[in-house]
């Protein structure tokens, strides 16, 4: 190594967001160990509260503030760093970097910038510059042009021609991209990028052409590896995040895969890449040709997947690279004995797939295409890609059995001729379209014609299916052929994709499927079709080597690895794909779980498929499995491990939902008793144990009929709260305000009967919700956690403002919750982490419900309170004896505030509002000596900026505008102009406070809000809806849609408006202090 640099500032990516999500936990916490092991000191500045980069362990020094110039600036500063890494961090830490080195702020402070040099980093993110470079290199780029207003956009458009796309420059995941096919298209998609940059490229459309990128690794001797490649199922249109991605490549012929790869390697020493970039290159389907599309010159969300997908750590290299080593000087971190100078080898297919959740949200629209709508993806490794891609999809944990689904009805897809239109128009049911299609007869060609998907994937696609018509012409499972059933599994069919083929059939003799299920998988083993576990070794067993890195499949003939079968190793269920409800927060829990096994002198084993996680690392445990979390590959698993225990608290929803399958298979689960686990999760059984324990709770009533519906209504009046009894996670979920709402709702959302009853829970306005997260062992509450949120009850707990330790509850209601909690704790015998959600209103104390698990608040009030509780919660679980600690929050002078991240942005048409279905992508946490100081900080970490001059007030319902009227005044005061619709219009003025009139959006006159809001006249908009009704929502939907697409900061709850109000008044940015997490004690 070179370079003599002792301390190094990171930055990192911030909430989790549509576009950039966890990948960049995982790559910043990679490259901070690699710094730590060289002696660094390390400075992290990241709000992310719920990530494992920002644990103690990992980062000397951490800064739970806003990745913004002055928070940076302060930074360094008060730290004096000598060095600075930009590229862990995603688009959010390049932004940064870049705009500190135009600021001269890099100079002033004589910092030198590792790995890639700004200048580099710069020709990548500018269009303009980029275009120009790889020109003088004789390289070609799509035909375009780059614009800074809509006079150039329509010009350029007309000389290169329709279609066109258009992109917004230093943006990420396609934010503020689209295609047009005419001027109107053109100048709609312009307004809404210009929102987001002051430079936008006009590009030619190369459609049906495939999508291929090849990640590439260089040091600075020059040294220079492709480390994988990768193709999309997708053609060009699709984004990447969108599009289901295979590793390696599998249509390339070898000129092309070689051509694109000395390309690839040119491009990355042109631009002096130092660590590691991403080169996406579009190719013609019928001959060689070539376009570059982008590079991107730091770690991505494709790195990650390269990097899980070969076992090559590329994170940790290119940390090591950017101080100056060469890749001859490195060893590979996975196998142990080789050098890192080389180019990992593949002897088995990698899919990852996207998970969309659209149906969270109101009026979005389902196409895929430019811009990212994915919240989550899944990995899948297996021995062909038919295997790989039905695994890949059951891992979505959608309900979709893999390729072939019999459980789902297609008939919602209509005629043979709307299936056409649908595969042409690409959206996020596109698999199941592809299935249907093969159902209706349609050709190979003719699906190749509407989609452009190369052929070759459709007739992998069609294997499965043909295999599915042979396995469906046998009457009874018993008949199949050993030899169909092997080609089956290699195949990717489950035991749980077979049963449904007879299970649906009608002489079916089975009444519950997982009967059906659990046969197959005993005859299976019996004839010893079972799969076989092999080792990713990043060499294709060409040489011998030693890792953890692990995947079951049927293409294999005997296990690559030895058995100890000593109970003396501990399986942990990891968190599966991320989606909204279930994040980073539960990979934390999952780490820290590991880290803890570890320490108790267990061998720790995960199970988990997310590329995105730290705890799919190849170091974080001593066996990993890169796997479904089904039943069938867990049993697996466990029955080859033979392990002291199963923990299922620590991963979310998927592992939970498996306790009660794996106990009735007499799998030890460690922790709280699974038929405690079962009691909770019941409503019936949890609701009759709040009753003998007397316990308040809401009144609710499951029911199956118009007239029982409208007599409990009557009983407790509106508004109330509704769902479909087999829904879960808060989807299809409403809160209903009158009589004609819910005639409405019974009429056109769904179909009640005894089979499918619905749920009515009384809905207590104005309550307050608060949350308590504890561990306990053998019914004793060991530790606890109590907070509160800032909007009252009716917002999602994981979208409400979390405050920690609670500032504004009677000391009577803390010490009811806590009475409760103890009483819960003892009837259900907890042992390890829970988490109950409670109601005050009047200093009276209600259940919502308990989780006998960990929860997505663990990692805030864990950090806020400098105590690991997950440590304990494992400890406990282990079966370690553990003494109780008496939490001391009601004496600490600090606190911290938890701000959610929305990601409206990237869906299109969707109502930003917030309600009882959870909507936000993300979270951050920061800290502060007040209320006011923690709670600016989060805010502006999530996107908030304080407002410059002029602010738009829609008060809503008379309780709202009477809420807001004193942070109103304040505004006045302090100079702000205040815009307002015509009901709050009317009632500032007669509390004197002057404001200027808005008409509504239906009204055609001067001072129309979307012109006001086109314009960018407004710095903030205040939107608060008068209920959560259909009718009051589509009322101002367009406003709150203005804002999100022009860039505009939005609050549509008048308890979180008013607290930001407060706090941007009392406090300016130069009275914010800038404190290490380890400075607040």
């Amino acid at each position: 190594m070179s370079m003599k640099i002792d301390k190094v500032l990171i930055l990192g990516s911030g909430a989790l967001k549509i576009g950039e999500a966890g990948e960049f936990d995982y790559s910043g916490t990679q490259a901070l160990k690699a710094l730590k092991e060289e002696g660094i000191y390390t400075i992290l500045i990241n709000p992310n509260i719920a990530t494992v980069q920002t644990s103690k362990e990992i980062a000397d020094k951490v800064y739970f503030l806003p990745l913004t110039l002055f928070f940076i600036v302060s930074v360094i500063e008060k730290e004096k760093p000598k060095g600075i890494l930009l590229s862990f961090g995603g688009q959010t830490a390049l932004n940064c970097g870049i705009q500190l080195f135009k600021e001269g702020i890099i100079e002033k402070y004589k910092i030198k910038i590792l790995g890639t040099p700004i200048k580099s980093i710069i020709n990548s993110e500018d269009r303009n510059l980029f275009r120009n470079k790889l020109t003088k290199l004789n390289i070609k780029t799509a035909k375009s042009f780059i614009g800074h207003s809509m006079d150039d956009a329509v010009s350029y458009s007309l000389e290169i021609g329709f279609p066109i796309i258009i992109r917004s420059a230093y943006t990420l995941g396609g934010l503020g991209s689209g295609f047009a096919k005419n001027i109107n298209d053109l100048k709609k998609i312009v307004k809404k990028a210009f929102s987001y940059s002051s430079q936008i490229i006009i590009e030619e459309y190369l459609e049906g052409w495939k999508e291929i990128e090849y990640e590439i690794v260089r040091d600075n001797f020059d040294n220079c590896i492709a480390v994988c490649n990768m193709e999309n199922f997708d053609p060009i249109g699709i984004h990447t995040g969108e599009s289901i991605v295979v590793a390696p490549s599998q249509t390339l012929t070898n000129s092309e895969y070689y051509n694109l790869r000395k390309l690839a390697i040119y491009i990355a020493r042109n631009f002096n890449i130092i660590g590691e970039c991403n080169v996406q290159f579009a190719l013609s389907p019928n001959s060689e040709d070539y376009r570059v599309i982008e590079v991107n010159a730091r770690l991505s969300r494709s790195s990650a997947l390269a990097s899980k997908a070969t076992g090559y750590p590329l994170a940790f290299v290119a940390a090591k690279l950017s101080l100056g080593y060469g890749l001859h000087e490195l060893k590979n971190y996975v196998t142990k004995n080789t050098s890192a100078f080389f180019e990992p080898a593949l002897d088995y297919v990698v899919c990852k797939i996207p998970r969309w959740d659209l149906k969270k949200f109101y009026g979005v629209s389902n196409k895929i295409g430019s811009s990212m709508k994915s919240v989550g993806e899944v990995m899948a490794i297996g021995g062909s890609f038919e295997e790989s891609l039905q695994k890949g999809i059951r891992m979505l944990d959608i309900g979709m059995q893999g390729f072939i689904n019999i459980n789902i009805n297609k008939k919602k897809f209509g005629s043979t001729r709307l299936l056409k239109e649908s595969l042409k128009k690409p959206t996020d049911q596109r698999i199941l379209f592809l299935e249907k299609a093969l159902e209706e007869g349609v050709s190979i060609k003719e699906i190749h014609d509407l989609t452009k998907i190369d052929p070759w994937f459709l007739y992998q696609l069609d294997n499965i299916f043909q295999t599915k018509k042979k396995i469906d012409h046998f009457d009874n499972w018993r008949e199949i052929p050993d030899e169909l059933l092997i080609k089956a599994k290699k195949e990717g069919f489950s035991d749980m994709q077979i049963a449904s083929i007879f299970f649906y059939k009608k002489n079916n003799q089975y009444n519950i499927i997982s009967h059906l299920e659990q046969e197959i998988r005993e005859y299976r083993k019996e004839k010893n079709i079972i799969p076989y576990v092999r080792q990713i070794d990043t060499l294709a067993s060409e040489y011998p080597a030693f890792t953890n890195y692990l995947y079951l499949t049927y293409h294999a003939i005997q296990h690559d690895i030895i058995y100890e079968k000593d109970e003396k190793s501990v399986i942990t269920l990891g968190s599966g794909v991320y989606r909204i409800g279930s994040s980073v927060e539960f990979d934390w829990c999952c780490v820290n779980a590991l880290n803890t096994i570890k320490k108790e002198s267990y061998r720790s084993i995960m199970i988990n498929y997310n590329p995105e996680t730290v705890s799919t690392d190849f170091d974080v445990c001593d066996r990993l499995y890169f796997e479904e979390l089904t039943l069938e590959r867990v049993l697996d698993i466990i029955e080859l491990e033979e392990p002291k225990g199963t923990i299922v608290s620590m991963g979310g929803q998927i592992p939970n939902n498996l306790v009660f399958k794996l106990y009735e298979k007499k799998v030890k689960i460690l922790g709280t008793s699974p038929i405690s686990i079962d009691k909770v999760e019941n409503r019936y059984k949890f609701s009759n144990a709040m009753d003998y324990l007397k316990i308040g709770q809401p009144r609710w009533k499951e029911l199956s009929d118009f007239d029982t519906i409208y007599k409990f209504v009557k009983e407790v009046d509106f508004p109330i709260l509704v769902r479909p009894s087999y829904v879960l996670s808060g989807a299809d979920m409403n809160v209903i305000s009158n009589k004609e709402e819910l005639q409405h709702y019974l009429s056109e959302k769904i179909s009640i009967s005894p089979e499918y009853p619905l749920v009515i829970t009384e809905f207590i306005r104005n309550a307050k919700e608060i949350e308590l997260d504890a561990v306990s062992q053998s019914g004793k509450i060991l530790y606890y956690a109590i907070s509160e949120h800032v909007e009252f009850a009716g917002v999602h707990s994981g979208d409400a403002t979390l405050v920690y330790p609670p500032h504004n509850i009677y000391l009577s209601t803390l010490k009811e919750i806590i009475r409760i909690s103890k009483k819960i704790s003892k009837y259900f015998n907890i042992s390890g982490p829970f988490n109950i959600q409670f109601l005050s209103k009047d200093n009276e104390v209600k259940v919502i419900e308990c989780n006998l698990r960990a929860s997505r608040s663990f990692p805030f009030v864990s950090k806020v309170s400098h105590f690991n509780m997950i440590e304990l919660a494992t400890q406990v679980i282990l079966g370690k004896k553990k003494n109780q600690i008496e939490p001391n929050f009601f004496i600490t002078n600090f606190l911290g505030v938890k701000a959610s991240q929305f990601s409206f942005s990237r869906l299109q048409d969707a109502d930003p509002i917030l309600g009882v279905d959870m909507s936000s992508t993300g979270e951050v946490g920061c800290l502060g000596n007040t209320f006011d100081e923690a709670l600016l900080k989060s805010m502006l970490s999530v996107g908030y900026t304080i407002p410059k001059k002029n602010i738009l007030i829609s008060g809503g319902p008379i309780v709202s505008k009477l809420d807001l009227l004193e942070v109103v005044k304040l505004l006045h005061r302090k100079g702000y102009i205040l815009f307002a619709t015509e009901g709050t219009n009317h009632f500032l003025s007669n509390n004197g406070i002057p404001s200027i009139r808005v008409h509504w959006p239906n009204v055609k006159k001067y001072s129309n809000v979307l012109e006001l809001i086109q314009n960018r006249k407004l710095d903030l908009i205040i939107n608060i809806p008068k209920n959560l009704s259909k009718s009051e929502l589509d009322n101002d939907y367009a406003i709150r849609r203005y804002a999100v697409d022009f860039n505009i900061p939005l609050l549509t709850n008048a308890r979180l408006a008013k607290a930001f109000i407060q706090a941007f008044c009392n406090l300016s940015m130069d009275q914010l202090l800038i404190k290490a997490w380890n400075e607040y004690i």
